[in-house]
């Protein structure tokens, strides 16, 4: 039987040319992250299914690769559903496998903790352009901090992050869980209806106003409910300030106070040019957020590009123990579709050189040009030695496709 030639399907190969630009995007990464403060670590591709299932993942527990049990424990006869066949699965994203490691490790960690993880992960999505089933993602999270602090700290870190990287005017969108669910409680809703009327929410950009009302009505939501809802974020189009707009229809929110230093403290600062914009209509999909939460779009592209927030109760779910905890992740697949689409090229390269070698090269002769090559490595040269083939012109095409601009050729004495 012929074996396929073909990566597994939503997955891929990644010739050497993206490669390039990949480590010298994570090498970007870790350098703007650490000058921060993150330290880095790792947790395994795979957790328990218990914790992959535990309600706080949203949609992404729908797209969890499962593992099935091994050995003894493996017993088809007596399994009465699918599930009493798994025990793991891949992680879907890196912040169950984080809390889950601080949870472990909390005695032996500074506080606040503040992590950077960067790794792959895996969804049985559909896939797209820049989406993948196995992709990776990059993230910092600042655990055992209360104050806006930390947000203001995810904000400017990632966003100096993009400034390193080429990009500039893109937009941060901003808002907070505790003014969504506010403002779906003074329009009426019921707080069991908060999460789908959210999703509903959540497609403004992409149907109107006048769409999400339709939606919410044929949803089965009262009429009042509905116009009072769709009045509101009509008022919030119109308004200049819309911070004092929803304030001023809660009778003051703490959350919004929260906005206002988050937002006054990264623009005192902030290094990269970019837009910080609070959106009433912002809601991110996980369940676990608490708090702040935050979406970069990236100018021009209508995408995302990273997100993140405050989810202060999730590691209590882990320990019994309040712990705070915000974070934010960078869409790294994007970024790099992104770069590969602009034709970027990596800044700083070191210089090239191809050795090619006749073949049959006597040893004496091979061990001088591994001598030379060995000196200009130790120059600052990157240095290749390969043999050179019959083809010698299609061969010397690739190499300079390949950004080598010396290619010397040796022959034997």
């Amino acid at each position: 039987m012929a074996l396929n030639k073909k990566p597994v399907t939503g997955m891929k190969d990644i010739l050497p040319g993206e490669m390039e630009i990949r480590d010298y995007v994570i090498d970007k990464v870790k350098e703007t992250y650490r000058s921060f403060g993150f330290t880095p670590i790792e947790t395994p591709a795979m957790e328990s299914i218990a914790n992959l299932t535990s309600k706080q993942g949203g949609d992404n527990e729908k797209l969890i690769f499962k593992i099935m049990k091994r050995g003894e424990k493996l017993n088809l006869a007596q399994a009465e559903t699918p599930e009493d066949l798994v025990d793991a699965g891949m992680r879907y994203d890196l912040t169950v496998p984080l809390v889950r490691f601080y949870s472990n490790h909390a005695n032996e960690l500074p506080k606040p903790f503040k992590a950077i993880q960067i790794g792959p992960v895996w969804r049985a999505d559909r896939p797209q352009k820049g989406r993948f089933r196995q992709f990776y993602q990059c993230d910092i999270d600042i655990l055992g901090e209360s104050s806006y602090l930390a947000e203001i700290e995810c904000i400017l870190a990632t966003t100096t992050l993009l400034g390193k990287l080429g990009f500039e005017g893109f937009t941060v969108h901003i808002n907070d869980r505790r003014l969504l669910k506010a403002m779906a409680g003074y329009s009426g809703f019921s707080e069991s209806d908060y999460d789908s009327v959210f999703i509903i929410l959540d497609k403004m950009d992409k149907i109107g106003i006048d769409g999400v009302k339709a939606e919410l009505l044929a949803g089965g939501y009262g009429s009042e409910a509905v116009e009072k809802y769709g009045a509101m974020f009509e008022g919030l189009s119109r308004a200049e300030d819309k911070l004092a707009y929803v304030d001023g229809l809660l009778g003051g929110s703490e959350a919004v106070e929260n906005l206002r230093e988050i937002i006054s403290g990264v623009e005192a600062v902030k290094a990269t040019p970019f837009y910080l914009s609070f959106d009433p209509t912002l809601v991110r999909g996980m369940s676990y957020y608490t708090g702040t939460i935050f979406e970069i779009e990236m100018a021009g592209l209508n995408c995302s590009v990273g997100g993140g927030g405050r989810y202060d109760e999730m590691v209590g779910r882990f320990t019994n123990l309040s712990v705070p905890a915000c974070g934010i992740s960078i869409g790294f697949e994007r970024i790099i579709t992104i770069l590969l689409d602009q034709g970027f090229q990596v800044p700083g390269s070191r210089e090239k050189t191809a050795y090619l070698v006749e073949k049959d090269m006597p040893s004496d002769q091979m061990c001088r040009i591994l001598r030379m090559a060995g000196e200009a490595r130790e120059a600052g040269r990157q240095v290749l030695v390969s043999p050179m083939n019959k083809n010698k012109k299609f061969q010397k095409e690739q190499l300079q496709a390949e950004g080598y601009q010396e290619i010397r050729e040796f022959y034997r004495e």
